[in-house]
């Protein structure tokens, strides 16, 4: 199940499109239901399963770029852009798309969605705090990890058991 990419480039431009939107629709939601997390900064993260859907459907290029649009939309739309929350967004978006994408290619045996997501989610959270650490010069923002990789497993296995479910349209969608 290599990269896809259907063979009118203006289908696969607007299928992205709508992955992006989706993506964005969602993480927008998210922001604006608060959920009371007692992690400062901690959420579900549910748009990551678009990108899942996205890496499983489509392939590691298109899922990294539907996940660098959406950061970049999303930090456009909340005034952001280049500021410290994109910059942990863009961080945490890319290391686990990265992580997500090589366990995909070369684990695909050992690794279920479920288990991409979770690898993902656990990325994602490390790869902020890491950044964090590297802005502000010392390792106390690695206190936080613990706490945040208690909200990550839940998610990640949730938008991991969805995109699971899913899976079958993501095979046709993929046309195979």
């Amino acid at each position: 199940m290599g990269e896809t990419c259907p063979r009118r480039p203006a289908t696969r431009v607007v299928q992205l499109a709508v992955m992006v939107a989706m993506a964005l629709i969602i993480w927008v939601v998210e922001l604006a239901v608060p959920v009371p997390l007692p992690v400062p900064g901690a959420k579900l993260g549910l748009a990551n399963a678009i990108i899942l859907w996205c890496l499983v459907s489509r392939g590691f290029a298109d899922a990294l770029l539907v996940n660098v649009v959406r950061i970049v939309l999303g930090s456009l739309l909340t005034g952001t852009f280049l500021n410290l929350p994109f910059t942990l967004a863009m961080a945490g978006g890319l290391a686990s798309a990265l992580v997500m994408g090589g366990l995909h290619r070369f684990g695909r045996q050992w690794f279920s969605t479920v288990g991409l997501s979770l690898a993902g989610s656990f990325t994602h959270n490390l790869a902020q705090l890491l950044a964090l650490t590297a802005v502000i010069g010392h390792l106390g923002p690695m206190v936080y990890l613990p706490y945040l990789l208690g909200f990550a497993v839940p998610t990640g296995l949730l938008v991991g058991l969805v995109v699971g479910a899913l899976k079958p349209a993501a095979a046709i969608a993929a046309g195979q």
